[in-house]
């Protein structure tokens, strides 16, 4: 051990025996989760159906944030391996497929160029591409799943104060001076992850250079269920169908300060820019509430576990909303886990013991490094406007529009097939 909670587990483990000794409780689970987001909620129904006596420890009230939040500007796009997840968590069915809104064609062009290609999951075998949804309602279907189930503990309101690494078990102290134990913690509490930073695990990071702007707009022509995606040289816009044929949510990766004037400018010239870098291909657009920027970074943890603690989600990695693939990633690092863990389970090995938390740990830094890298291959060649740089990415798409077998692979990729777990893809859902 190596991390700051060494230092502590002497004098914890020593007050551990203190309270016991006074009567006091200390309750034991075989994993605790800081954060209570959708990794976080997932993870934890999933090893509930496994037998795992699950806590989740949550700063804020998951009950009350779906209903503020119902009008949430965080889109996300849910591809087909995450939907399977969602599906064996019993989620999808009940309540997300009720605000889903599918797509089955995706189109990618360059402005003002010959450059274009079209995906069509009818043609490919495919009769969904993926799902348009809002964070608020996947998360609002995980708490209420998480909520019934016996094995699951939620504790909101709560925070961490301090973690030992016992040889056997973490001993943890929350803000409010209760006290768990547990075989494994795990890290699901965000890109600034409280847990990753008191473990002392390094953090890789580099700034994109450019802001994210989320908007919902009202669109004059119906958008098909088709998800459209323009490279104009200063940025990438995209338009994700919403369930109202009109209603469109965007992502526009701008420069930072071309995406703070875009958030402040009035709401007709906002609108007037935003046709115009679209192409009008969806006709005139009018802003539906309020615009929100925040900046784009890309985040890579040096380990994804350690000595009874694993990192999920964006506690591990974050990426550039490019191909909106982070919320799919995080699911995967579920998938991956809930198997490992389930081996070992069945095995009678210790779920907490590094070693053999290694395979979980290959398995994920190679899917995030791929898709890291990918993304960044995409950003540097469709940023800027040299006519030269401009001509080759446009030859580019259409090379991969018309050459036979590209398009298969770049769906298999996108709806997560190359990224499925195994013992995930041989589930049947009815």
């Amino acid at each position: 051990m190596h991390w700051r909670g060494k230092l502590w587990v002497g004098w914890h483990v020593n007050t551990y025996i203190r309270k016991r000794r006074g009567q006091e409780a200390v309750q034991a689970f075989d994993v605790v989760i800081n954060g209570g987001g959708i990794v976080g909620l997932a993870l934890a129904c999933g090893l509930e159906i496994n037998s795992l006596r699950v806590a989740v420890v949550e700063r804020k009230d998951p009950e009350a944030i779906p209903l503020i939040n119902r009008t949430s500007l965080d889109v996300l796009t849910i591809n087909t391996a995450s939907r399977r997840l969602l599906q064996y968590l019993q989620v999808w069915d009940n309540t997300i497929e009720q605000h889903a809104n599918p797509y089955q064609v995706m189109e990618i062009w360059e402005q003002d160029s010959f450059g274009k290609i079209a995906f069509d999951g009818a043609q490919l075998g495919y009769l969904k591409l993926g799902y348009i949804i809002e964070n608020s309602m996947i998360h609002y279907a995980l708490w209420r799943r998480a909520s019934q189930l016996a094995g699951i503990t939620l504790m909101n309101h709560a925070s961490l104060r301090q973690v030992a690494w016992g040889q056997n078990e973490a001993f943890i102290t929350l803000n409010d001076d209760r006290m768990l134990t547990a075989r494994l913690v795990v890290a699901a509490d965000g890109a600034n992850s409280w847990l990753r930073q008191y473990a002392d695990i390094p953090l890789t990071f580099w700034d994109y250079q450019h802001h994210a702007l989320l908007a919902t707009v009202r669109t004059e022509q119906h958008h098909g269920n088709i998800a459209r995606q323009v490279f104009h040289g200063d940025g990438i816009l995209a338009f994700l169908p919403l369930r109202d044929p009109h209603l469109c949510s965007i992502v526009w990766s701008l420069a930072p300060d071309i995406a703070h004037q875009c958030l402040i400018q009035s709401t007709d010239r906002f609108n007037d820019a935003l046709a115009i870098a679209f192409n009008l291909a969806l006709g005139q657009c009018e802003l539906q509430g309020i615009r929100q920027i925040f900046p784009l970074r890309a985040r890579y943890a040096r380990d994804f576990a350690a000595h009874r603690l694993v990192l999920v989600g964006d506690a591990a990695h974050t990426i550039h909303p490019l191909a909106g693939q982070g919320a799919n990633l995080g699911f995967m690092d579920v998938a991956a886990l809930l198997g490992e863990l389930k081996r070992l389970q069945k095995a009678g090995k210790d779920i907490g013991h590094y070693p053999y938390l290694r395979c979980y740990e290959r398995n994920r830094k190679h899917r995030a490094a791929l898709m890291l890298a990918s993304m960044q291959v995409f950003r540097t060649l469709f940023d800027g406007k040299h006519p030269l740089k401009k001509w080759l990415r446009s030859a580019g798409l259409r090379l991969a529009d018309t050459l036979p077998g590209v398009k298969p692979r770049f769906i298999r990729q996108a709806i997560g097939l190359n990224d499925m777990a195994a013992w995930l893809a041989a589930k049947s859902f009815d």
